[in-house]
């Protein structure tokens, strides 16, 4: 399987596209404000949310110093807003447990609020240059595609699959962070999910699913996303409404944008459950 390294390696370096998180010169707390923004977000709309972020809050301990609701109120459209409370508490603990600064261990940064396995994973290989297995969608895609001639792989990931990836992993930490981002950037750019351009892939002669005459996918059912109609939407409303104003949000003002009474509470509740946010007085709401 090494023979797939050099290919990638060398078309990374020619094809990777110039992002402010990755570089020499990048801080970890960039790649680690990326990661969170870049789960299920793509990257053109995460570029103006990333640099305005970084600019208000250069360190974990700066977010950490500022309220949980400006958190909130910066992350704007991005979606999932969660993800922004998720971000203020591990960076409170990264201002509290580790001096102020991104943990580069695997196990630091897994122990950190809101972090899985793959951010974990991902912060430190593209923060530190550490050797780990580094699962996204893309990634399995191309791996799945490469090496076990699938076109998609299955909805999670299996300890079959990881124990692939780690086969295929470089055994040095500099060529295997490399190897870890350069897959990565592949399946974005060429080895995409609707219409990989199979001409430009530098593996296409290695390729398993190419060379099984690219079968159709046999798995389960692969999940379709809805937004319009749905109790996300309904939250987005009532929460761009909190977000946009200065101080707590009277009631009237949130019935207003969201016509059907029962979807509107069941989204509010959950809104005040999940903590973005809050009821300062009967009939009024704002962030935390």
């Amino acid at each position: 399987m090494s023979e797939l390294w050099a290919p990638v390696l060398d078309w990374y370096d020619e094809h990777r596209r110039d992002l402010p998180w990755r570089g020499d010169h990048v801080s970890a707390w960039s790649v680690m404000v990326s990661e969170f923004m870049l789960q299920q977000t793509p990257v053109v709309r995460v570029l103006p949310v990333h640099e305005a972020w970084l600019e208000r809050w250069p360190t974990p301990g700066a977010l950490a110093d500022d309220a949980a609701g400006e958190a909130v109120r910066a992350w704007g459209r991005l979606g999932y807003p969660r993800r922004a409370l998720r971000l203020h508490a591990a960076a409170t603990v990264i201002r509290d447990e580790h001096g102020g600064q991104v943990p580069s261990t695997y196990a630091e940064l897994l122990a950190l609020p809101g972090v899985g396995d793959y951010t974990a994973a991902a912060i430190a290989t593209f923060a530190f240059g550490r050797r780990q297995v580094v699962l996204d969608t893309n990634v399995r895609r191309v791996l799945g595609r490469t090496l076990s001639g699938v076109e998609f792989p299955a909805p999670s990931v299996n300890r079959a699959e990881r124990d692939l990836a780690a086969s295929v992993l470089p055994p040095d930490e500099e060529t295997a962070a490399a190897w870890s981002i350069a897959t990565m950037e592949l399946g974005a750019l060429v080895c995409t999910a609707s219409e990989p351009s199979c001409g430009r892939c530098p593996v296409v002669d290695l390729c398993a699913w190419q060379g099984a005459g690219r079968p159709a996918y046999e798995g389960p059912a692969r999940k379709v996303q809805t937004y319009a109609g749905t109790d996300r939407q309904c939250r987005g409303r009532l929460l761009a409404v909190v977000r946009d104003a200065e101080g707590a949000v009277a009631r009237h003002r949130l019935d207003v944008v969201w016509a059907i009474e029962d979807q509107r509470e069941r989204a509010l509740a959950s809104l005040l459950a999940d903590g973005l946010l809050t009821e300062p007085e009967p009939g009024f709401y704002a962030l935390p």
